[in-house]
């Protein structure tokens, strides 16, 4: 009995592989079978402005419209699970026929549970009807307005019965139409943060703005200060460095740590000094809408613990300061 449990373990990595594989080789399938006609789909989606994407399936198809639903909504594109099975008992009625887009996914296309559902589709032409099916024959393709033909493939389990290549193309196919629509819209960080507030997705996601100190937390002074007022502001801001602006309240320099040591080597007394006379012109800057963590690798590289930062780089007025144990606290690394 020991020996059975060995070398049935001995063997598992191979079924592993070969799963994969046929897997894969359907993969391949798909993406042959993928031609113009999806471009359809794309156009459908993408001129339902004011309605949703209601998706719907039964079993396995039924978790995978889950999926679609779940991806379409978090990348922008307003969607829902329609529960097959509740739908003909009154949830119907949650579809607007006038703009909403409906995507049924059905391997055999002849479900019981979508028959009631394509048959209302078909009554209010115009619900836009899409098929996801590899049945040519079945009621869900002859009835879809869009249609799209999966491939015939093997399933992954003995017997071609447990849905598993098949799952796996309704996966990535979703996933294709989903990116193509964020292609199209320019559907970048910023928009995805707006859906993603929470969890380690939104903490990579937060841009300087999130972070940066403002207002009079900003260490402000003016070019013609003396720099034994200005150290006082350095030791009350605490962030060991100054940003030196003119009478135009423009940025034209910054006064760091460094900059002061190298002073005091310089002069005998820096305390009668202006600060114009010891500051860095032309500091390093940073837009706003900056991703953090951009941020803190441009100052590694830099070799710097604060940047300015803009609202608009084209114009030098600093709207706030960030520092790099700003981002360290909020776990940006």
């Amino acid at each position: 009995m020991v020996s059975l449990k060995f070398n049935m373990k001995k063997n598992f990595h191979f079924i592993a592989k070969e799963v994969i594989e046929t897997e894969i080789l359907s993969l391949k399938k798909l993406k042959v079978s993928i031609n113009k006609k999806f471009n359809k789909i794309i156009e459908a989606i993408i001129k339902c402005k004011n309605g949703k994407i209601i998706f719907s399936g039964v079993g396995k198809s039924g978790i995978i419209s889950r999926k679609w639903a779940a991806t379409f909504s978090s990348t922008g594109t307003p969607s829902f699970f329609l529960d097959a099975s509740n739908a003909s008992h009154g949830d119907l009625g949650q579809i607007d026929i006038y703009r909403d887009v409906l995507i049924l996914i059905s391997l055999s296309g002849q479900s019981e549970e979508l028959k009631n559902i394509i048959q209302f589709a078909s009554r209010n032409k115009k619900l836009k009807l899409i098929g996801i099916t590899s049945n040519k024959n079945s009621l869900l393709y002859k009835n879809s307005d869009i249609k799209f033909l999966m491939p015939k493939i093997k399933e992954a389990g003995p017997g071609n019965l447990v849905p598993t290549s098949s799952t796996t193309l309704q996966l990535a196919l979703g996933d294709a139409i989903a990116i193509a629509c964020m292609k199209f819209r320019k559907f970048g960080n910023l928009d995805f943060k707006k859906f993603h507030p929470g969890g380690s997705l939104a903490i990579k996601l937060r841009t300087v703005e999130d972070l940066m100190r403002t207002g009079n937390s900003i260490p402000f002074v003016k070019e013609n200060l003396l720099m034994k007022e200005a150290l006082r502001v350095l030791v009350k801001k605490g962030l060991g460095v100054l940003i030196v602006k003119n009478n135009k309240g423009n940025t034209i320099g910054i006064v760091t740590d460094g900059d002061i040591k190298r002073a005091n080597q310089k002069f005998k007394n820096i305390q009668n000094l202006r600060v114009k006379n010891i500051m860095t012109k032309n500091p390093l800057k940073v837009d706003k809408d900056v991703l953090a963590d951009k941020a803190l690798s441009l100052m590694s590289e830099n070799k710097i613990t604060s940047l300015c930062v803009y609202k608009n780089n084209k114009k030098p007025k600093t709207i706030g300061i960030i520092h790099i144990h700003d981002i360290l606290k909020a776990n940006i690394a």
